[in-house]
């Protein structure tokens, strides 16, 4: 096993933490959540969608675990 160690800076930090990278990410990120927002609202009974991911993520979650097993 090998071992790193991690220096954590003193706030606040010294580095400018909102480059141009990120703030073209964040916007990015902000239309797509958008345009899945106007999807789901076109959906009858948005429960439904939301219901999946959990039982997406417990299934996913056993399979990490090795709790099921896929042939």
């Amino acid at each position: 096993m090998i071992v790193t160690e991690h220096k954590i800076q003193m706030l606040p930090l010294q580095q400018e933490l909102e480059s141009k990278s990120v703030l073209k990410s964040a916007a990015a990120a902000h239309r797509r959540l958008a345009e899945l927002k106007g999807v789901a609202r076109s959906i009858p009974n948005e429960t439904i969608l939301i219901s999946t991911l959990t039982l997406q993520e417990a299934k996913d979650s056993s399979a990490i675990e090795n709790i099921i097993y896929y042939s």
